[in-house]
């Protein structure tokens, strides 16, 4: 491990401490009109407002809840026009003594969804925002038609609801002046099942959630805070909260060098801030079981596009600070892994840390490169650094011996053109490797579409005085990007890149902790022991 690690102090900036949410979740069969508490929501469908032929509500619950408030709650929907659509939201104050709860709120809930835990999440938040609005320190959450979910998904369910929660009461507030005290304490999820079952899948959905928003606040983070240094001290953290399952290497210019990392080294070369390479290693390994994995993130904490310098209204320099996301989601994924036990695994979150900036050290258009693996690579754009960096990560990420590797990188705006901002690509030429990782986000709720790895295009990336160009044309970027980084990559490992360039934020600009659930998603597949 570097000895000592450099940390920038550009405009005496320094974050204060995170204001993360610390909410307890319980499962619970109390009745609804019982419960006693701040806020009572209610998630309904469209279908859910249905009337009958007396103008009143069809569904049990919420006529049963309709009765005990005098048809208050039937009268504020018709008026406010809640139909029950998603996105929609109805809350009321309620005299004292009518129910347990001082407020009763309708959160229009879609009711159907390509990816089955995204309604669910989406009511958490909806439920955060009125939490927030009331200033409530408790809340219960139940849906209008329980009955519709199988008995078992319902703990699924529940745990999606959490997490909306969780995310949705996070405020990132550590470089403003002033930020407003998270009040909400506690959250019952009524009539989705009660028991051990249910309370793993919360405890599990409270370990993702602790993950993401680690993800958010470091992609949150403006370059002269969150530089290389600062990304290794992080992963520092990590593994001393969780000595008992992780250990960690971290390896600065010199060491690099001795490994032959010239395609990392050559990205590096131009910052003030020195680069590090890290290697989290997460390891439950036993004689009986050889599982190995890889998890690689790009990590580049700022990046200016170097002399091919990122210029006019749409080169989004500003936004450059998220060039780590995918390094961001690697060890918000590791924070989640570090509280639970996997039997039998060992997963390398690996990140080529460092900055793309210009100065008369930096590399220049031309130059030629010589990665780790001996292959040589002309760097015609040097905006193209971040697969450079990930080069020299894979060789490395390859000669541990690993069986199985995917890569998140926010690597090119082709992505972004092909599928839009909230769907990430997924490039592989291995179908058993594509299918986990889609699977994985089946469940997580993230949006990836498998992308094609067409080998014809290979032609445009050769070059005529090296191996191999950086970047090819325009059309299909995206793809020569994976083929680029397919040359680094052992035939005998299954390996997938994600180009996770658009939905690293949201339309505010603010990170989403994107991939971080589906990367915990694919090293359990349903090997996870909560501790």
């Amino acid at each position: 491990m570097a000895s000592s690690i450099a940390l920038a102090t550009l405009g005496l900036t320094k974050p204060k401490e995170s204001n993360r949410p610390e909410i307890s979740f319980a499962a619970k069969d109390t009745d609804v009109v019982e419960w006693k508490g701040d806020i009572l929501a209610v998630g309904v469908t469209e279908k859910d407002m249905e009337k009958d032929d007396n103008s009143k509500f069809k569904n049990p619950i919420l006529q049963k809840l309709d009765l005990q408030l005098g048809g208050l709650l039937f009268e504020a929907s018709s008026e406010e026009d809640f139909s029950g659509k998603a996105g929609q939201s109805l809350v009321l104050r309620l005299p004292a003594g009518l129910i347990g709860s001082k407020r009763v709120g309708l959160i229009g809930l879609a009711a159907e969804a390509s990816l089955p835990s995204v309604p669910y999440r989406s009511l958490g938040e909806a439920v955060a925002a009125a939490a927030k609005s009331s200033q409530a320190s408790s809340a219960a959450v139940t849906l209008a038609s329980p009955e519709a979910i199988s008995a078992k998904q319902k703990p699924s369910v529940a745990a999606a609801i959490a997490t909306g929660v969780t995310l949705g009461t996070f405020e990132d507030n550590r470089f403003k002046s002033e930020s407003k005290k998270l009040t909400l304490r506690s959250v019952d999820i009524i009539g989705l099942g009660s028991g051990a079952e249910n309370d793993d899948k919360l405890q599990y959905a409270g370990y993702v959630s602790s993950g993401i928003i680690l993800g958010r606040e470091l992609v949150n983070a403006p370059a002269n805070v969150l530089t290389p240094g600062a990304l290794a001290e992080e992963a520092k953290k990590i593994a001393s909260q969780y000595p008992r399952v992780f250990e960690l290497k971290i390896l600065d210019a010199e060491q690099c060098k001795e490994l032959k990392m010239g395609a990392f080294l050559g990205v590096a070369a131009a910052s003030a801030n020195p680069p590090y390479f890290i290697d989290l290693v997460y390891s439950t390994m036993s004689r009986e079981s050889k599982t190995s994995l890889a998890l690689v993130g790009k990590g580049l904490t700022f990046d200016s596009g170097g002399y091919n310098l990122k210029t006019g209204p749409n080169s989004r320099i500003e936004l450059m600070k998220n060039d780590m996301a995918g390094a961001a989601a690697l060890l918000g994924a590791a924070k989640a892994l570090g509280q639970m036990t996997i039997r039998g695994v060992r997963v390398h979150f690996i990140i080529a840390a460092c900055e793309n900036m210009i100065s008369g050290s930096g590399m220049r258009p031309g130059d030629i490169l010589t990665a780790s693996n001996g292959k040589t690579i002309e760097v015609n754009n040097t905006d193209a650094e971040g697969r450079l960096t990930l080069a020299d990560a894979f060789v490395y990420a390859c000669n541990q011996g690993v069986e199985k590797m995917v890569d998140l990188a926010t690597l090119t705006g082709a992505c972004i053109t092909a599928l839009g901002p909230s769907v990430a690509g997924v490039f592989t030429p291995n179908d058993d490797i594509a299918k986990e990782v889609l699977g994985a986000a089946e469940v997580s709720g993230e949006k990836l579409w498998r992308m094609p790895m067409e080998e014809s295009y290979w032609n445009s990336m050769k070059s005529g005085v090296a191996d191999m160009i950086n970047t090819g044309p325009s059309q299909g970027g995206a793809i020569t990007a994976a083929l680029f980084l397919k040359q680094f990559v052992d035939e005998k490992v299954k390996w997938a890149h994600i180009d996770v360039a658009g939905p690293v934020l949201d339309d505010k600009n603010l990170a989403t902790g994107f991939g971080v659930s589906t990367m915990v998603e694919w090293v359990l597949r349903g090997r996870h022991v909560p501790v």
